[in-house]
Order: C-alpha cells, then structure tokens, then sequence
C-alpha cells in the first residue's frame, strides 16, 4: 500500500486524519483505524495518514476506542 498513487497522495498532503495538523510526508504513518491485532485489514476504507503523536496514542485501540476513554 505504501508504494500506491492512493497512499503517495495522503502522505504528501502530510495531514493527520485525526488532529487535521500539517506535519509534513516526512512525519506522517499509516494508520489502521481498526488495527491490524483487533482483525482490521491493509485497505484503502482501513487506512488513513496520521501523524506520530495520535498514532502513538492511539497505539491498538480504534477512534470510538478513544472518545470512551
């Protein structure tokens, strides 16, 4: 996915899907919204860029995981 048109396009926007900050290509990761140990799957509907503070937050939870806490 990594090497994709699709993934190349959000990666150089370097927006985070959760907080919306420009962080640049350089500081942005692949997120699985449902990760990949919760049974989520490496698709596009899966897969969102996201900066290294709110991926690492949200570590193996999924966003509703987040506003219960």
């Amino acid at each position: 996915m990594r090497k994709t048109q699709w993934w190349l396009t959000l990666a150089n926007r370097g927006v985070c899907h959760y907080c919306n900050t420009k962080v640049g290509k350089e500081n942005i990761t692949m997120d699985h919204v449902v990760p990949l140990s919760r049974g989520g799957k490496s698709t596009k509907g899966n897969i969102v860029p996201s900066c290294k503070e709110c991926n690492n937050q949200k570590k193996s939870g999924t966003p509703v995981d987040s506003i219960l806490d």
